[in-house]
């Protein structure tokens, strides 16, 4: 890593303000997140369990969706950075056209295929109706999600991280006040009356669709209204000229994202095939996790923005300067967030579960895991800054590579052949991350990182 210069410290400010309301977006949405699995684990290890089981194929989905997302980012970032307004109108007016058919597409897919896939994940045969009841409800709006998901790259595109902030906490804000409404029954707290439908575990997914109904609305809506992206008075037929590339860069990342998140698939498959008390440990340890990855991700999307800025203005030398000033600041928050999860861990299960298994077996990989988060943080840096400039070939191979080379294959040796537990898994899981730091630390250093000009 660069040591940082004057020139590097001058471009926090512009990253900072472009992280942290992705930052903050993202920790409400964990936040939310853990209240969700919190409100769920009142109603035991069964209903935790039964909400764990298809969550990896969520990732799936919603990454793919992103990934795809990515593409119109880098590109319009370009545009903005080049100053070509009308180029990047047109891009969003592709991306509207691109989020209609991956949003119905996938909503066509997950709803025929939603009794089947608790069984693919191995789910215990007590939870997978109520697996399956869940996953159908969730899914019910998938192109609310898309548009939640793909449009929220556009504003960042152009440097607006606010406005996908803003749709984001009032989807959160919903999402919690129909889990209350939803989940519980009618009771009586401190002789007040509380009413509820009383649905348990399909009321926390009726909960979320209901809140990202609204949200896909509120976000086209202020995408119309965008002065500087507003796909208003441009076609929405396709238009290769756009769509081409667009797409070469968007269709490596999000085979990238597919591949890797089939691979969260059958590893998540392996988990719960060790038991009920294994997968709900999974399910909350991940939960916990996630909230520590909250500052790369906000870098992460800094990091693309600002890349395809720099690259659509010809500036190849504040590339430079960006990718040391972000790398920096990147280990420094990982290394803290590291810390807390490692000193925090039993406190962090505790607010999820009651179990004491499940507390210790989760507290035990969630301190591996959280010894690596440095190293993670360099990698989604690197990642951010080519899939900004347009570079995803490279990461597609190497995340690829990484996934099912090391941890797909290393924990079906280790669960399915010699019968260890969730630990060897996770040992996997962070052998495949370091890996993955290890591949992309030498594309940076060799300049393999950076598009030719």
């Amino acid at each position: 890593m660069t040591k940082p210069t004057a020139r590097h410290w001058e471009l926090a400010a512009p990253i900072l303000s472009l992280a942290l309301p992705t930052m903050l977006e993202q920790f409400l949405a964990t936040a939310v997140q853990y209240i969700d699995t919190a409100m769920v684990g009142t109603l035991g290890t069964h209903a935790t369990a039964a909400v764990g089981a298809t969550a990896t194929v969520n990732w799936l989905i919603n990454g793919t969706v992103s990934a795809i997302g990515v593409g119109f980012l880098s590109y319009i970032s370009k545009a903005c950075g080049a100053g070509d307004r009308d180029r990047a109108k047109r891009a969003a007016a592709q991306a509207v056209l691109v989020t209609l058919i991956v949003g119905i597409g996938f909503t066509v897919l997950a709803l025929a295929l939603s009794t089947r896939v608790p069984v693919w994940m191995r789910a215990d045969p007590s939870i997978q109706e109520l697996a399956s009841q869940y996953f159908f409800v969730m899914y019910t709006p998938m192109l609310a999600r898309s548009a939640i998901l793909l449009f929220g790259n556009l504003f960042r595109a152009v440097g607006d991280s606010k406005t996908p902030m803003r749709v984001g906490l009032m989807v959160n804000l919903i999402n919690v006040a129909g889990n209350l409404l939803l989940i519980y029954p009618t009771r009586v707290w401190h002789g007040l009356t509380l009413y509820g439908a009383g649905w348990g575990v399909v009321g926390a997914a009726a909960a979320s669709a209901a809140a990202y109904f609204v949200g896909g609305i509120v976000i086209t809506v202020a995408l119309w209204r965008h002065p500087r992206i507003s796909p208003r008075g441009f076609s929405l037929k396709p238009e290769s000229a756009m769509l081409k590339p667009c797409l070469q860069v968007a269709l490596p990342n999000a085979l990238q994202r597919f591949a890797t998140s089939l691979g969260y698939v059958a590893f998540a498959a392996m988990v719960n095939s060790l038991g009920e008390t294994a997968t709900a440990a999974h399910t909350i340890a991940n939960t916990v996790e996630s909230a520590f990855y909250v500052p790369g991700y906000g870098m992460q999307m800094a990091a693309a923005t600002l890349a395809g800025n720099a690259l659509g203005a010809g500036e190849h030398k504040k590339i430079n300067h960006l990718a040391g000033m972000l790398l920096t600041l990147e280990v420094a928050m990982m290394v803290v967030s590291g810390g807390l999860l490692f000193l925090f861990a039993p406190n962090m299960m505790g607010l999820f579960s009651a179990d004491a298994a499940v507390i210790a077996l989760g507290a035990v990989v969630l301190r591996m895991v959280a010894v690596s988060e440095p190293f993670y943080g360099v990698s989604i840096i690197l990642e951010g800054m080519m899939q900004g400039m347009g570079q995803t070939m490279l990461p597609f191979v190497i995340g690829v590579t990484g996934m099912w080379g090391v941890r797909i294959v290393g924990t079906f040796l280790c669960t399915q052949i010699f019968g260890m537990g969730l630990i060897s898994a996770w040992a996997c899981m962070i052998a495949h991350n370091l890996l993955i730091f290890a591949l992309l630390t030498v594309c940076y250093r060799t300049g393999r990182w950076k598009p030719k000009k």
